[in-house]
């Protein structure tokens, strides 16, 4: 298989006076291509051009930010020791939890700010997350980052000595979890782009919820595989437990929407029987 016997280089392009690497090409595309489809989406129902431009570009900023954020405190230590390399996003590191609570903040910001539902702009966000998650993974791989456990299967991708984590040096071959993940994801847009299309009332807030229960229910399962450093506690790692935190979290919000829409139908037909 390719990925068995290819090792990635970081650098897409060297210009002499500059770099392209991959790991920013593809971040850039996955936001490219993640406002492409939620552009798409929201056309469907009438909303304005100029604001979906504005909501757009803001949710990819504080996305970003709110990416490194999580991901800087995730390893607090090493930053701490190098406050330079915050700023090295070329190199890697971003966490989606953090670029999923920016996205809810700003949504929720130019929501209130021009009056319109905040939980059929969640909808329509949920498969361009997945799909931008999809696409920026891959640059994990180019940059060799993100890999789990030492194996033999014929996918597994070699890691150079240099990227090994301390205990694997005498291991070459890999779990390619960014691999996983990127299909995993994948999927979950199709999947969810699928009930946008075929769903009466998006406005339910349900797509979103789906988006956070079943990712973190993956997340917190594909995490047994990985090796990278995290802090762990009753051995369980710190992405776990926050994938276990938005489980629960998507579950309580669920039930609450779900009482919401049903006491919401109640009133509607009390009132149709009352004019009737």
């Amino acid at each position: 298989m390719f990925l068995n016997n290819y090792t990635p280089q970081p650098v897409l392009f060297d210009l002499g006076f500059a770099q392209i690497h991959w790991y920013g090409f593809l971040i850039t595309l996955a936001g490219a291509l993640g406002f492409f489809v939620f552009y798409k989406l929201t056309k469907k129902f009438n909303l304005d051009k100029n604001y979906i431009f504005d909501l757009s570009f803001w949710i990819i900023i504080w996305g970003l930010i709110g990416g490194r954020i999580y991901y800087v405190l995730q390893e607090f230590n090493y930053y701490f020791q190098n406050p330079l390399e915050i700023f090295y996003i070329w190199n890697g590191g971003m966490g989606i939890y953090g670029a999923i609570v920016a996205g809810v903040i700003v949504v929720y910001y130019f929501s209130k700010k021009i009056n319109n539902n905040n939980l059929l702009l969640l909808n329509l966000l949920a498969p361009t997350l997945a799909l931008g998650q999809s696409i920026g993974r891959w640059g994990n791989y180019f940059n060799q980052e993100l890999y789990g456990l030492p194996t033999n299967l014929p996918w597994a991708i070699p890691i150079e000595l240099a990227n090994r984590l301390p205990g694997f040096e005498n291991f070459t071959h890999f779990h390619p979890v960014f691999l996983y993940e990127s299909l995993f994801c994948f999927l979950l847009a199709i999947f969810l782009i699928t009930i946008l299309i075929k769903i009466k009332n998006l406005k339910s807030g349900y797509i979103f919820i789906y988006y956070i229960f079943l990712y973190s229910s993956w997340r917190f399962f594909i995490e047994f595989l990985r090796i990278d450093l995290q802090p762990v506690f009753l051995n369980l790692r710190l992405a776990q437990w926050v994938s276990l935190f938005f489980i629960i979290l998507s579950i309580i919000f669920f039930f609450l929407l779900h009482r919401h829409n049903k006491n919401a139908i109640i009133k509607t037909k009390e009132l149709n029987e009352f004019y009737e």
